[in-house]
């Protein structure tokens, strides 16, 4: 392989936001940002909203979606299309 072509790999501690769980894991993803791990070391800290510990197909939790005021709220706006009347 040619040197210097590819990104730095380091360890890297990714929060889950909904969770309130933390991985510390190897990415190359970059981040202002900072923790102390649980091992003492100070980390690069990377916020995401949805990760295996909180995403439903993983937990087997569904969430409720509000999807008739979606729907409604769909149809006032760009109105019923001539397929959907009756």
């Amino acid at each position: 392989m040619r040197p210097h072509i590819h990104p730095e790999s380091r360890p890297v501690v990714f929060r889950d936001r909904a969770a309130g769980v933390a991985f510390l894991t190897r990415s190359t993803a970059r981040s202002d940002r900072t923790i102390e791990w649980e091992d003492g070391a100070v980390h690069p800290l990377v916020d995401v909203e949805i990760s295996s510990a909180s995403h439903p197909f993983y937990t087997g939790k569904s969430r409720v979606l509000d999807t008739a005021g979606r729907v409604e709220r769909f149809e006032r706006r760009y109105g019923r299309t001539a397929s959907n009347r009756h």
